[in-house]
């Protein structure tokens, strides 16, 4: 992943119904059909984001468990259905995230709906990301980092390089990067 600065690109803002909205828009140097597997495929999806079973049809589960846990070994996790689905251009998936113990136990949940679009654009793609979900003060430069972070590690993966998703230290600096932008507004 990159060594420079980071930049602060998710932007968080709330819709209608008071959820928060958290978009990014990033230009990946790839074709659709690339960046559609990444986001699709179980062996591309572990690369950036974390353990999956999906069943591409609309109406399809969608779960997923992050492969690094908190100090206490609690693990995050999401169990969705696949809202809409346009193969390659939109992924729609609207469900639960919780956080489960290390004995299995579901300690807390966040309703959440996740939409990717892709845009063709000669050789590269441009990816449009949108999650919908109420934050509380505390989340609202966490989870824009989180993004952030994995979305990078999508660039990465694309690129041929990998991630160290168990130990995701490189979440910190970009944490920073969104905490000091919302402390400037």
């Amino acid at each position: 992943m990159s060594t420079e600065p980071t930049v602060a690109d998710g932007v968080v803002t709330q819709d209608e119904a008071g959820k928060h909205v958290i978009h990014f828009e990033r230009r990946l140097g790839h074709p659709v059909e690339n960046v559609w597997a990444a986001l699709t495929e179980r062996d591309q999806l572990i690369k950036w984001w974390g353990d999956a079973e999906v069943e591409l049809v609309e109406g399809g589960g969608f779960k997923l468990r992050w492969l690094n846990t908190d100090d206490e070994g609690n693990a995050v996790k999401m169990d969705a259905r696949i809202t809409e689905l346009e193969p390659p251009r939109v992924l729609e998936i609207d469900g639960s995230w919780y956080t489960e113990s290390p004995e299995g136990e579901q300690l807390e949940e966040t309703r959440a709906s996740l939409r990717w679009e892709l845009e063709p654009d000669r050789d590269s793609t441009v990816l449009r990301f949108w999650n919908r979900l109420e934050l509380t003060e505390e989340e609202l430069t966490m989870v824009p980092a989180g993004w952030h972070f994995h979305l990078d590690a999508l660039a990465t993966a694309l690129d041929g390089g990998s991630v160290d998703l168990t130990n995701p230290q490189g979440w910190e600096p970009i944490h920073e990067a969104y905490a000091e932008r919302d402390s400037a507004n």
